[in-house]
Formats: C-alpha cells, structure tokens, sequence
C-alpha cells in the first residue's frame, strides 16, 4: 500500500484534527498503532508540525469524515498521477551523506575480491557512478594510496543477500559466455554460511617463497656436548692458600 507524503507529520496532523481511531491513522500512514498512541501522548514526533494530507492533495475531506464514521472504514490514499513508475525508477543507490566517504574502500573491496562484477553491478550494490569505479580500478584515484578495502556488507552499504545475488549473476553470465573460472573465484561463489564453516587454508606468501624450511622459533634448542661420567667426580685440587690455613690453625 502506497504511503503519504511525510507520512509521520501527516499523523500529527491527522491526530490533532480529526477523530480518527488509532489503527485507522497507522494503517493509512505506514506506522504502528502504538505509535500513534506515542504521537497523541507526545512521546513520538514531539516538536514534529503537522502536514495536512487535504491541503495537499493527498486526502478528501470526505474520505475523513466517512472514516470517523466507520472505526472499520480504512482511509484511501488520493491517486496522483505524477507518483506513478516512483517506486520502481532505477538508478544507482541512495547512499547516506555519512557513508559516503565509504563508498571508495567499499568499491576497493569489490573490485579485489570480486573481478566477475561489472561495473553496473557494483555501481547498484554501493550506490556510485561508473568513472569514480574506472578510476579506482585504474587506481588513478586521487586517494587511492589511503583506501584500504572494506567488505561494503560491513559498511552498511548493501545487504549480503543483494551481494550474493550480483555475484551469482555474474557467475552464470560469465559461464554462458564460456569464460573458465578459477579455484580462488569458486570460492567466493559460495554463500556467506558456508564459506565461514570451511577449513582454512594456509598459502605461502609470494614474497617469502623459498623459506619453507624457516623456523618461526625464537629459541632452537642445540644438542648439549657428551659428559664423562667421570668428571661429575673430579674435584678441584687444593690450592696453597687452603694449606697454609690449616699450618695456621
């Protein structure tokens, strides 16, 4: 069901004029019964001023007054040509001004771990534009020496159910066109449960290649040299300072 304008103000309005039951305001605003009874008690929305839904073309006087008539009559939201295809525009994702300065390590992250996504694809999953994507992938970034990658799942930029989907999607474009994935890319094909419960695997860095053999102990323990029995038991001859005690005594 379609919602009104300022749908919380529309309440208060619809609180402080009308007569209106609780449940018929919160079905018609998108809120819960309880809330309304904490926008009349002044506990919700304090301070919030009231947007009248018949000043805007959203509501007919009518509709109110057969509603206070009826506590079971739910009010209908007036048709406005202008809202119809909102709900189902497309473009890339609404990102919050506070996440935003994210949106490059997330981009980074993407972009590292996951080469099957194109550009579109991330571009929806984060919220950005193509050339800010070209430019990092490029690494021609004006901070790229600063941007560490960060799974956009942890920075509250998309859902993993929204990543899970673009990357299988990817997947099966990228085997239709006959493109040969590898071990390391499988891997991340796997769902988010599944993946957390494998073992892991161990891999040699490239930089230190050839040091297999190293040992990581501070201290090696060396073979200690043989003793005689013998030499337990040979105790230091007495010096003349030790015969010349006794002559005194």
């Amino acid at each position: 069901m379609s919602k009104p304008l300022m749908a919380k103000a529309t309440a208060v309005w619809l609180v402080d004029n009308t007569t209106l039951s609780f449940k018929q305001i919160g079905d018609f605003c998108g809120l819960h019964e309880l809330e309304v009874q904490g926008i009349a008690d002044g506990d919700v929305a304090a301070g919030v001023k009231g947007y009248d839904p018949v000043a805007s073309n959203q509501l007919d006087a009518e509709e109110i007054k057969r509603a206070e008539g009826s506590p079971a009559y739910r009010l209908r939201l007036k048709h406005n040509p202008a809202a119809d295809g909102e709900e189902k525009r497309r473009g890339p994702r609404y990102t919050p001004l506070s996440k935003r300065q994210d949106r490059p390590a997330a981009i980074l992250w993407l972009v590292k771990f996951h080469p099957e996504l194109q550009d579109a694809q991330i571009a929806k999953l984060v919220g950005t534009t193509k050339p800010t994507i070209a430019s990092i992938r490029e690494r021609t970034h004006w901070n790229i020496q600063n941007i560490q990658p960060i799974d956009p799942v942890a920075l509250g930029l998309c859902r993993q159910t929204e990543l899970d989907a673009a990357v299988q999607k990817a997947a099966k474009k990228r085997a239709a066109e006959g493109v040969v994935m590898t071990d390391d890319e499988r891997r991340k094909l796997v769902s988010t449960e599944t993946s957390l419960s494998m073992s892991d695997e161990p891999r040699l860095p490239s930089s230190i290649a050839g040091l297999e053999n190293f040992s990581l102990n501070r201290e090696e323990k060396r073979p200690e040299p043989a003793r005689d029995a013998d030499s337990f038991f040979n105790l230091p001859d007495a010096g003349e300072d030790d015969e010349d005690e006794d002559d005194q005594r």
